[in-house]
């Protein structure tokens, strides 16, 4: 049965993404301060189909891991505008559901990878995405906003944070406007890192 999870890093103080985010400032230019322990990792250049990475380590099993659960995603429109200029093709090799107003034909792409663009909701892009996930876990990407909803909708079972030693001092943070009162939140797996700490919850709804 699927799981609905996400998977996000985040600096110390809480931010997710930088200010001034556009298709040209993807993530407000902090990408490498708040992800940049993956950029080591064999397996995430792997994921790529790019030889490269300097290390194999217990960061890569996650990353793996992570990949190896994932049968769809869920994500916004804004995150989807800054990505579709660069991201290369077939980037997450299952369906990707994207939150928007705009009416557009599904983008297809050579591979696994069929962006759909869903218009009424997070819980029809959910249906969906739990259908094309045959069993294996739905991924809300991002952005913040659009896992902010899926929290308040009560809609969520898992998440996995990466927290960066880092302070940012400003930008975009996940965990704002949440609904404290929709969870109780376990702490199942503390995983250390010369570079990141993560951390896994369980949620339960009240």
């Amino acid at each position: 049965m699927s799981k609905i999870i996400f998977d996000s890093g985040i600096s110390l103080d809480g931010f997710f993404a930088g200010d001034n985010r556009s298709p040209k400032n993807s993530m407000g230019g902090v990408s490498g301060k708040i992800h940049g322990w993956m950029f080591n990792q064999k397996a995430f250049w792997e994921y790529l189909g790019i030889e490269e990475g300097n290390e194999d380590s217990a960061d890569g099993k996650l990353i793996r891991e992570t990949i190896g659960r994932t049968g769809a995603f869920i994500m916004g429109k804004r995150m989807f505008e800054e990505g579709e200029v660069s991201w290369p093709n077939d980037l997450y090799k299952a369906n990707v559901y994207v939150l928007t107003h705009e009416k557009r034909e599904p983008w297809v792409q050579e591979g696994s990878t069929t962006f759909y663009f869903i218009n009424d909701g997070i819980e029809s892009a959910l249906e969906k995405a739990i259908q094309s996930a045959k069993g294996k876990d739905v991924r809300i990407q991002g952005g913040a906003n659009t896992i902010q909803q899926f929290l308040n909708a009560g809609l969520v079972d898992e998440f996995l944070i990466h927290i960066a030693p880092v302070f940012l001092g400003s930008g975009i943070r996940l965990f704002d406007g949440i609904n404290k009162d929709k969870y109780a939140l376990k702490i199942e797996e503390v995983i250390p890192s010369n570079f990141i700490t993560h951390i896994r919850y369980k949620l339960i709804k009240k």
